[in-house]
C-alpha cells in the first residue's frame, strides 16, 4: 500500500496491488475512502490495481475548501485517474457514483467499466425540503448520524458504523450541507441518457428503503444502453460494507470482462463477448463468441431446442431486433449456471417479462441457454415472429404454429 499525491493538489490517493488494469472507488455522502477496505481484499481478479482516495471536504481532506459539487469531485477523481496512466474500471457509491459516472463519460479511451453500487439518480432525488433538511442538518450530530445510517442499513458491522460516524463527525457543517445540496439537485447531464456507452452493473441492497427498486428501475438503469442491475440480499444503503463478500463476487465478474478489454478502445468495451450487451448490439455477430460450437438454445417460445453456434446466433439476433426495449433487473450465479430475469417490451409496447438460465463451460463461453417467456399470449405473438423472419434460415417447425 503507498500514498501518491496528484502534483499541484491536495488531493491524494492510495494505491494496492499491481496490474495494467485500476480500479478507482469513489466514496458517498458521510463516508470515507477507507470505506472500501471490507471489499478489496475480498476480490479475487489477477492484474488490477485497486485505487482509494477522499472527495473535497471529507475525510482526510475534510479542511478542503468548497466549492464541494459533482463537477470538482469529477475532476479530481479524473486527475487520479489521468495520473495512473492505465486503463480502469470505476466504482462509485451512493453520491459517488454520480460522480464515477461523469469521470467514465470524460475519458472513453480507457474506461473499461462502471459499477454502481445503490446509486442515487445523477439527475438528483429532489427530496422536499423538510427531507432534505435532515440529511443537511446532520454536522455535528452524531446520534443523527447513527440513526440514518441503521434506519437505511441492514447488517452493519458494529465497529464500521461506529468508525464512519466518527468519519462524519469530522465534516464541518457547511460541507455537511453542500454535500447533501449536491446529490439532491444532482448534475444537468442526468436529465439525459448517458453518454457512457460501455458496460454498467448497478449493485444495490435488497434492504435500502432509499435507493429503492423503483428509482433504479425508472431513474437509473434506463439512462444506460449496457446494464446489468443486480440485488444483494441481507444488504441496505452500505451494500459494500454490509455484505462485501457478495458485492466482490459481481465487481470481480465485470472486471473479468474488463480484463479482456484492457488493450482495447473503448468502442470495443461493451462487454462484446457478454449475453446482455449482445442484445444491446442487435445482430447476430454480437452473440457469436458467447457460445460453444454445440451450444444448445431451449425456449418457452420454440417447440424443440435450436442447436449449433450459427443456428442460436441466427434465433438471438432476430430476437434481439424484436424487443423495443429490454432490461436485466435481476442476475444471480451458481457455479457454472447464471439466472437473469428481464423486462421488455415490443409489438409497440407490449409487456414481456421472463427468465433465462445460462450454463457456461470452463472458458466461460454458453453451452447451453434456456430462455422463458410470459405472458402467453406475447410468447405466442413472438414465436411467431421469429418463424417470420426467419423463414428460410431455420425449419418452421421450431416455433409454434397456432
Amino acid at each position: 500500500m503507498k500514498t501518491e499525491r496528484v502534483a499541484d493538489t491536495d488531493v491524494r490517493y492510495r494505491r494496492s496491488g499491481d496490474g495494467d488494469l485500476a480500479v478507482v472507488f469513489v466514496h458517498g455522502f458521510l463516508d470515507d475512502q477507507y470505506a472500501w477496505d471490507r471489499l478489496i481484499p475480498q476480490l479475487t481478479t489477477p492484474g488490477i490495481e485497486c485505487v482509494t482516495l477522499d472527495l473535497a471536504g471529507c475525510g482526510d481532506r475534510d479542511t478542503a475548501d468548497g466549492p464541494y459539487d459533482y463537477d470538482r469531485f469529477a475532476d479530481e477523481v479524473g486527475a487520479v485517474v489521468d495520473a495512473l496512466g492505465k486503463p480502469f474500471v470505476i466504482v462509485g457509491h451512493s453520491m459517488g457514483a454520480a460522480v464515477a459516472e461523469l469521470v467514465a463519460v470524460q475519458r472513453p479511451d480507457r474506461v473499461r467499466g462502471l459499477m454502481l453500487v445503490t446509486p442515487v439518480p445523477l439527475a438528483g432525488v429532489h427530496l422536499p425540503d423538510e427531507m432534505i433538511e435532515r440529511f443537511r442538518s446532520l454536522g455535528g450530530d452524531a446520534d443523527g448520524q447513527r440513526g440514518v445510517r441503521d434506519q437505511l442499513s441492514v447488517a452493519f458491522p458494529e465497529a464500521e458504523r461506529d468508525r464512519l460516524v466518527a468519519t462524519g463527525m469530522r465534516l464541518r457543517p457547511e460541507v455537511l450541507r453542500a454535500l447533501a445540496d449536491c446529490w439532491n439537485t444532482g448534475h444537468p447531464v442526468g436529465e439525459r441518457p448517458s453518454a457512457y456507452p460501455g458496460s454498467v452493473l448497478i449493485v444495490r441492497g435488497e434492504g435500502d428503503g432509499f435507493v429503492t427498486e423503483d428509482m433504479v428501475n425508472n431513474s437509473i438503469a434506463p439512462r444506460f444502453t449496457a446494464v446489468t442491475a443486480v440485488s444483494v440480499a441481507e444488504a441496505g444503503h452500505w451494500a459494500h460494507i454490509e455484505q462485501a463478500a457478495d458485492v466482490a463476487t459481481h465487481l470481480d465478474r465485470l472486471l473479468a470482462e474488463a480484463r479482456g478489454n484492457v488493450g482495447a478502445p473503448a468502442a470495443n468495451t461493451s462487454r462484446p463477448q457478454g449475453w446482455t450487451d449482445a442484445f444491446a448490439q442487435q445482430s447476430a455477430a454480437a452473440f457469436g463468441e458467447a457460445f460453444t460450437q454445440d451450444v444448445v438454445l431451449e425456449a418457452s417460445i420454440l417447440t424443440r431446442p435450436v442447436e449449433g453456434r450459427d443456428q442460436v446466433k441466427k434465433v438471438m439476433g432476430a430476437a434481439s431486433v424484436i424487443y423495443e426495449s429490454l432490461r436485466f433487473t435481476q442476475e444471480t450465479v451458481d457455479g457454472p449456471r447464471t439466472y437473469l430475469e428481464w423486462q421488455a417490451t415490443a409489438f409497440g409496447g407490449l409487456p414481456i417479462e421472463g427468465v433465462t438460465i445460462l450454463t457456461k463451460n470452463a472458458d466461460g463461453q454458453i453451452l447451453r441457454a434456456a430462455i422463458h417467456h410470459r405472458p402467453l399470449g406475447a410468447l405466442l405473438r413472438f414465436s411467431a415472429a421469429l418463424r417470420n423472419r426467419l423463414a428460410g434460415e431455420i425449419d418452421t417447425d421450431h416455433f409454434h404454429q397456432g
